[in-house]
């Protein structure tokens, strides 16, 4: 007979893994996604200290260089992050309007059936989507042209700081460490650190194993990080 922590251990084993929501203005895989861009840049400057010689006043420079170089691909990130939520919101504006007022019926509700997910629209009867139809009927009026709101400004502020926060762990081994080569592993061993904890939270937003996911985008990131190199980066 089995003790009881055995079967619930096996029951929870059965179980479907939940899938992760997250609260925050940022999806979880954008948040990663900008961290991990951070760290893959900033090992791109200091993966080259190995390379050519160094000494304190070049060490400076290219902690510099890579500080600078992250901060304005932090800042491209927020824009583009602005103008694509433009486009997407007014996308949502046409698609308002034209499901309220055309008088199309059929290619309303193939409109419809387009912007909804394919696992719904297979599952979804012709009189369904109808009703979905009127629903978006009593919703009020959209507003003609999309404004940014605070939180759009907000969620683009927290994209540059991720990108620009990433560079920190990984810059501060050269500033408190004399000894360059020892600097390079630990800031090294600190990237791939981060890159693995960001691999675990990816983990657990798909429903998969975390420390599996930890290793393989570790290794995916520093396969980047060398492609990058190789090109010049």
């Amino acid at each position: 007979m089995k003790h009881p922590l055995f079967s619930k251990l096996d029951k929870r084993k059965d179980e479907p893994r939940e899938p992760y929501t997250s609260k925050g203005l940022l999806g979880t895989d954008d948040r990663i996604s900008e961290i991990l861009t951070g760290i893959i840049m900033t090992l791109t400057f200091t993966c080259t200290f190995s390379i050519i010689k160094t000494d304190s006043t070049s060490v400076t420079d290219m902690l510099a260089g890579a500080i600078s170089s992250t901060a304005a691909w932090g800042l491209i990130d927020a824009v583009m992050y602005l103008f694509m939520t433009l486009i997407d919101k007014q996308h949502n504006i046409t698609f308002m309007n034209f499901v309220r007022k055309s008088k199309d019926r059929e290619r309303v509700s193939q409109v419809i059936s387009e912007a909804l997910p394919e696992v719904l629209t297979d599952l979804l009867q012709p009189h369904e989507i109808e009703v979905l139809r009127g629903k978006i009927l009593k919703l009020p009026e959209p507003e003609k042209i999309y404004r940014l709101k605070f939180n759009d400004y907000r969620s683009a502020a927290g994209i540059f700081l991720l990108v620009v926060s990433a560079t920190i762990p990984i810059s501060f081994p050269f500033i408190l460490i004399k000894d360059i080569n020892l600097a390079l592993r630990i800031s090294n061993i600190t990237a791939i650190f981060m890159m693995f904890l960001c691999g675990r939270a990816l983990g657990k937003y798909i429903g998969r194993d975390r420390f599996l996911f930890g290793i393989l985008t570790s290794l995916i990131g520093v396969v980047l990080v060398l492609i990058t190199i190789a090109l010049g980066g």
